[in-house]
């Protein structure tokens, strides 16, 4: 049996997408459509507009524009390598994974590819450390 078709992508869902509050999955599949449909991306447009003034300068709005609980990319980078405050990596596994932060999981994902891609050159940096001071460490003759 086939899959249902996805919802249909309505104002809601234009309204909620602008906000920043729906799931990563179902913001993919709006941007998706609005790749592939001027249609939509017309839509998006006059829902934008049409935005009462109060909900682009509440607090929330305000505080999710300018992501002011978002980990910087530092911190970012020592929760991939465990080096931060146990309460720290508690409150940023937090904002990963239940706040869904679109933004902090790309940056995330970005370093990951970053750190795998440096993987190499640091171990093979680390054996040239060593094979250029082994002299140092004396021979056990």
């Amino acid at each position: 049996m086939a899959d249902p078709a996805p919802p249909a992508i309505d104002d809601e869902t234009l309204r909620a997408y602008l906000a920043e509050t729906l799931s990563g999955e179902e913001m993919a599949r709006v941007e998706r459509a609005l790749r592939g449909s001027a249609s939509l991306r017309q839509r998006l447009e006059d829902v934008r507009q049409d935005r009462p003034e109060s909900t682009l300068h509440t607090l929330g709005a305000i505080w999710r524009r300018a992501r002011l609980s978002c980990p910087e990319r530092e911190e970012l980078g020592g929760y991939l390598i465990e080096a931060l405050d146990p309460e720290h990596i508690e409150y940023i596994t937090f904002h990963l994974d239940v706040v869904e932060c679109a933004f902090c999981r790309a940056n995330l994902a970005d370093l990951r590819g970053q750190f795998a891609a440096d993987a190499p050159s640091s171990q093979t940096r680390q054996r040239r450390y060593f094979q250029s001071s082994r002299h140092l460490l004396g021979s056990d003759d």
